[in-house]
C-alpha cells in the first residue's frame, strides 16, 4: 500500500488523534491487567513430578525460591525434533527479561512433553539457559488446557480456549501462572492461550510500531527459527509490495 504523503501540521493533526486512541487503550491495557491480578486462585492439589536434566521436580521445586511462577507451555512433540517456531521466538527473549523479573519475584520455567533429552539438545541449538522441564510422564499441559489425547483431537472440539477457539492439536499455544503461599501451597492463578499469549513475543511489539506492521502473509508466516533465517532482510524497499 503507498503511504499517503502530507505536510507537517496534517501529519501532527493525524498523530494527536491517534495518541489519544492510545493512551485510551494503555488505560483499558491497565484496567485489564489489575483485573488479571485480583482473579481468584484455585489450589493444585495435584503432585507433579517433572523430569530435567538435574533430576526429579516438583511444581514447587520450579518456583526456584520464589513466589510467582510464569510457565511457557512449549509445543516440543515427543520423538520429534521439531522445534515450535512460534514457541522459540517467544523463548529467544525469556533469559534477557528473566535478569529483570526475576528481580521482581517471578520465576519461569518452559514445560513440554518431549523427553528431557530432546529438551537439553533444543536448549543446546538454541543457546537458551532457562529452566525447561519435561511433564511427558504426567498430566500438567493436559490439566492447564496446552495438550489433548489423540482421541480429543479426533472429535475436533477439545475445549481449547476455554471452549471458545476451535482449534484440535494435541499441543496447543498455552502459558500459565502459578502463585506459593508461606506455607508453600501452590495455587494456579491465570491461564492465556492463542493470541492472548503474542504479546510475548517481543518482535511483534517492535514491527506494531513501524509501517509495514507484522508483514504476514498468514500468521507468523515469516518466522523462522533464529537460527534460520538468512543474513538479509526480507525487503531493501520500506514500501514494497507485500
Amino acid at each position: 500500500m503507498e503511504p499517503r504523503i502530507v505536510s507537517r501540521d496534517e501529519w501532527l493533526g493525524a498523530r494527536k488523534a491517534l495518541l489519544a486512541k492510545e493512551r485510551d487503550a494503555t488505560h483499558l491495557r491497565d484496567r485489564v491487567n489489575a483485573e488479571r491480578r485480583a482473579l481468584p486462585w484455585v489450589k493444585v492439589e495435584k503432585t507433579y513430578a517433572f523430569d530435567s536434566a538435574g533430576g526429579p521436580r516438583s511444581l514447587a521445586d520450579l518456583f526456584e525460591g520464589r513466589s510467582q511462577l510464569f510457565v511457557h507451555h512449549f509445543m516440543l512433540v515427543p520423538g520429534s525434533d521439531h522445534i515450535c517456531q512460534g514457541c522459540a521466538g517467544m523463548a529467544d527473549n525469556v533469559d534477557a527479561a528473566r535478569r529483570h523479573f526475576e528481580q521482581a519475584d517471578l520465576s519461569f520455567a518452559a514445560v513440554s512433553r518431549a523427553s528431557v533429552e530432546q529438551i537439553e539438545k533444543a536448549k543446546a541449538r538454541m543457546g537458551w539457559t532457562f529452566q525447561w522441564v519435561s511433564c511427558g510422564a504426567n498430566s500438567f499441559n493436559h490439566d492447564y488446557g496446552a495438550s489433548y489425547t489423540p482421541e480429543q483431537v479426533a472429535t475436533g472440539d477439545t475445549g481449547y480456549n476455554y471452549g471458545t477457539t476451535p482449534y484440535a492439536a494435541e499441543d496447543l499455544p498455552a502459558c500459565s501462572i502459578f502463585a506459593r503461599n508461606a506455607a508453600g501451597e501452590v495455587f494456579h492463578t491465570y491461564s492465556v492461550y492463542t493470541r492472548g499469549c503474542e504479546s510475548l513475543f517481543t518482535p511483534f511489539n517492535f514491527l506494531d510500531f513501524a509501517p509495514k506492521g507484522r508483514n504476514e502473509d498468514g500468521t507468523m508466516s515469516w518466522v523462522r527459527l533464529h537460527d534460520e533465517y538468512d543474513s538479509g532482510p526480507a525487503s531493501d524497499a520500506c514500501c514494497a509490495a507485500d
